[in-house]
């Protein structure tokens, strides 16, 4: 066979792919689980009732910069006015959501104590001069109610230092928020509270309780002479440097502050209360039942059957 005819012969290389894994598998799954979890709780979401929405929101309003990291209170919230308490996340802030569950606070008192904090920052931010203030106004809600608290800073103090005088913007705070506050039914409890550092006299003359409660009475004294009724307040109190602001130092100027307490009925109940025998508890009705069981129990019987018989001998 000549060279001309020799067969020609082609070389393919056979290319083997590997296998991906199928990781757009588990990609897959999950977004088809993330998508029914979205259906199941919108299904779950338009057969709640109005009371049951109202509690879901109240749980979703603390910011989540806040509930996670438990980072700056004043700029982490959406409100035009910063708000203030302990952290949500842990400790004191466990305990407050916990005890506002167990107080089973109405979803329309929740309702009443954010519309009057609403009305208050409204009123504020449209009022020029009082807007400067408005970082030093926090508002929160406690196991009480909703507390507006009224803090010090360095370039701008309520009062005048180491004295109860009221400083003039301070004044005009106090006079400004007492229509609304006497548009509620609901008591007030207004609380005094200094920084720690001491008068040079200790705590053997005028001291820091003096000072927190004679500020007290005189913001008490501003929001009467701005329309507040004075049978509203159910506690005037000082509290000296004893409570301080949480993840502060004690001697903070924020800590100088006026505290404004807007009572629900429950607490203002236990406060009543405190002129009660017994320490001011008042008795349930399950604790009345097993009082008179205990009295009419077999031993408390024979006891008074010994008597009886003792006294007729």
């Amino acid at each position: 066979m000549s060279e001309d005819r020799r067969p020609i012969i082609i070389k393919r290389k056979k290319v083997v792919h590997g296998h991906h894994g199928g990781s757009w598998k588990i990609a897959l799954a999950d977004f088809m689980t993330a998508l029914m979890a979205l259906f199941l709780v919108l299904w779950i979401l338009s057969t709640a009732s109005e009371e049951q929405l109202e509690s879901v929101a109240e749980y979703f309003r603390t910011p989540l910069a806040v509930a996670i990291a438990g980072g700056d209170r004043t700029s982490s919230s959406d409100s035009a006015i910063p708000g203030g308490g302990p952290d949500p996340v842990h400790e004191e802030g466990e305990r407050m959501r916990i005890d506002m569950r167990t107080q089973s606070r109405s979803s329309d008192e929740i309702r009443r104590f954010r519309n009057l904090q609403q009305r208050m920052e409204t009123l504020i931010e449209g009022d020029p001069q009082l807007r400067e203030l408005r970082r030093q106004i926090r508002f929160d809600m406690t196991p009480e109610g909703l507390r507006v608290q009224l803090v010090d800073t360095e370039q701008r103090p309520m009062f005048e230092l180491g004295s109860d005088a009221v400083a003039p913007y301070m004044r005009n705070l106090l006079r400004a928020i007492a229509p609304l506050l006497n548009e509620m039914d609901n008591p007030l409890s207004l609380s005094g509270h200094t920084d720690s550092i001491p008068y040079s006299g200790g705590y053997r003359g005028y001291s820091n309780w003096e000072l927190s409660s004679d500020r007290a009475n005189a913001s008490r004294r501003e929001l009467v002479a701005g329309g507040l009724d004075p049978d509203k307040l159910l506690r005037v109190a000082g509290m000296g440097d004893r409570v301080p602001l949480s993840d502060t130092q004690p001697d903070d100027p924020v800590n100088r502050r006026i505290a404004i307490v807007v009572l629900d009925e429950r607490s203002a109940q236990a406060i009543r209360s405190q002129g009660l025998p017994g320490g001011g508890s008042i008795p349930s009705p399950a604790a009345s039942r097993l009082a008179d069981e205990i009295d009419a129990s077999p031993v408390e019987q024979f006891r008074q059957g010994l008597d009886e018989t003792l006294s007729n001998d």
